[in-house]
């Protein structure tokens, strides 16, 4: 098999791993006698950065009043003028603030995700929170610039919120992975500095370079000077991850950390955006926003400590090890 064959049968294993665990994928295909003037909605809107069939759906089906508030105001435009409005929310305010504030379209307020309820007394919010739409996408022509395809692209509602570059490590390596990242996925088109919706920072929120073996990841994008954090689960004491019999090493992505459930914990608690300040040598301060995704090491920390004090109660000590340099601050807060 060739490098390409093997690639895509890597992202097809990975596919139906997402299938098994609650994921939607593939683009969704217009039912039959879908009107001609909607079908625009079931491709990927590559100018607004979203998915508009999942975005349109999700409101339409969880929040019709609020719908029908738009609709009496732009009938007939209704749904470009959401679509519109969340691009320019999404834009200025970024994915997270969006998805767990809101946001609001002349008198209508609409809810973007139902995260899951703190408990099971609400059967309408338990039945709104099995609405939520996730969806994997593989080979998504994003650019409205070039044709170029990322191999897979997770959407939550129809809003972009993780890209994945996949290798195989029999014919390449994760380094491949990053380097096409760093050399063919930028935030701005290099020929006319046009903003890459879906890489710029305010769709997607994580970056992941996936081999057969190893996993990194960035939640910025900045060209060749992209930085990439390892995503490995560890082995031996030390880097890399273990083998898994009849499967892949980096299996766990996507059944564990990826999976339905859990990547909407993700969005709704552990997700953040941390700012940081330095003065530059000229005097004039630079002020930089970057979002935090836990690593993995420090994400089985927070959880493993979480099930630990539900099933023991408190006043219980605990000792995490962590190395220097691997994000004990964060994993503390």
């Amino acid at each position: 098999m060739t490098g390409i064959h093997l690639e895509k049968h890597f992202e097809q294993e990975m596919l139906q791993g997402m299938a098994n665990v609650g994921w939607q994928t593939g683009l969704r295909q217009p039912a039959p006698g879908t009107p001609t003037a909607d079908l625009w909605l079931y491709a990927y809107d590559k100018a607004r950065g979203l998915y508009p069939i999942d975005v349109i759906s999700w409101l339409r089906e969880t929040q019709p009043g609020e719908y029908a508030k738009v609709k009496k105001l732009h009938n007939g435009d209704t749904d470009r003028r959401i679509l519109d409005r969340l691009a320019q929310e999404l834009d200025q305010h970024g994915p997270l603030q969006v998805m767990r504030k809101g946001f609001k379209e002349v008198n209508a307020r609409f809810q973007l995700v139902q995260f899951r309820p703190a408990s099971g007394l609400n059967p309408d919010l338990e039945a709104r929170y099995a609405q939520v739409i996730c969806r994997a996408v593989n080979q998504l022509r994003y650019s409205t610039e070039k044709e170029d395809s990322i191999d897979v692209v997770l959407f939550v509602n129809g809003i972009p919120v993780v890209t994945q570059e996949l290798k195989t490590d029999l014919t390449q390596s994760i380094g491949d992975a990053m380097r096409q990242y760093r050399e063919d996925r930028p935030p701005r088109h290099p020929a006319n500095n046009k903003v890459e919706p879906l890489l710029a920072g305010n769709r997607a929120l994580v970056h992941f370079a996936v081999s057969t073996d190893e996993v990194r990841m960035t939640t910025r994008l900045e060209g060749k000077k992209t930085t990439f954090l390892p995503f490995n689960r560890g082995h031996n004491g030390g880097k890399g991850n273990p083998p898994v019999a009849g499967g892949y090493r980096t299996e766990y992505l996507w059944k564990e950390v990826l999976a339905r459930d859990s990547l909407l914990e993700l969005l709704q608690h552990y997700l953040h955006r941390a700012r940081t300040e330095r003065f530059l040598p000229n005097g004039q301060k630079e002020i930089k926003e970057r979002v935090i995704f836990p690593r993995y090491h420090q994400l089985q920390a927070v959880r493993l400590l979480r099930r630990m004090v539900s099933a023991e109660g408190a006043g219980h000590d605990y000792l995490i090890q962590h190395s220097a340099g691997s994000g004990k601050s964060n994993t503390i807060a």
